[in-house]
């Protein structure tokens, strides 16, 4: 597993809920270090001990917890780059939708070892959608979860009035079906797409 799939873990416990919850969950699990590096690669089932002991720490549901930090990915302020690379897709939230089949590309480009589950959005017109998300190879861990909280976080980002059903795993993915009520229901955060800081 990519490193940073498991410092995004680690850097959304300390942020909600602080240093020491991470240090005390962590430390009980005896990996022999309490902070990961998000440019090496880890076992896929370190990345499941930690899930399972946050989610038992925390007293959390883990689909519950992944969805969580799927939000955290786009909504923190320190995860900017993630959601400008998100925002890029498109200038409205059906633009959004419809390049999430890149992103997996996209995101290689990125972070050359970064494999992320394959992306398929299913347009079933009047503002319903389903999205495919592959099931990775090798291990337990399911990405549909994460992608319910990045997708939440995105519609809010946009403006856009969207209902979600997590609808299960059919074969080899996961199903998350998207109702698209309004899409402009309100005003999105603030984005420009040739902005990089200001001149001091």
């Amino acid at each position: 597993m990519h490193g940073l799939v498991n410092r995004a873990i680690e850097r959304f416990v300390r942020d909600t809920y602080g240093r020491e919850v991470w240090i005390d969950t962590i430390r009980r699990l005896d990996l022999g270090y309490t902070e990961f590096e998000a440019m090496l690669l880890y076992e896929p089932q370190v990345t499941g001990r930690v899930l399972a002991a946050v989610a038992a720490r925390l007293e959390r549901g883990r689909d519950d917890l992944l969805e969580d930090i799927g939000t955290y990915l786009v909504s923190n302020p320190q995860s900017d780059a993630l959601r400008r690379l998100l925002r890029f897709s498109g200038v409205d939230f059906v633009d959004f939708l419809h390049s999430l089949d890149d992103l997996p590309e996209r995101a290689r480009l990125a972070v050359t070892d970064l494999d992320l589950p394959s992306l398929e959005l299913t347009d079933h017109d009047d503002g319903w959608y389903c999205l495919h998300v592959g099931l990775p190879d090798g291990h337990d861990l399911r990405f549909g979860p994460v992608m319910m909280g990045v997708l939440r976080a995105m519609a809010d980002d946009y403006g856009a009035l969207v209902l979600m059903e997590y609808r299960g795993i059919a074969e080899s993915h996961e199903m998350i079906g998207i109702h698209l009520l309004e899409e402009a229901f309100a005003h999105g955060r603030a984005f420009d797409l040739g902005a990089r800081g200001h001149p001091s």
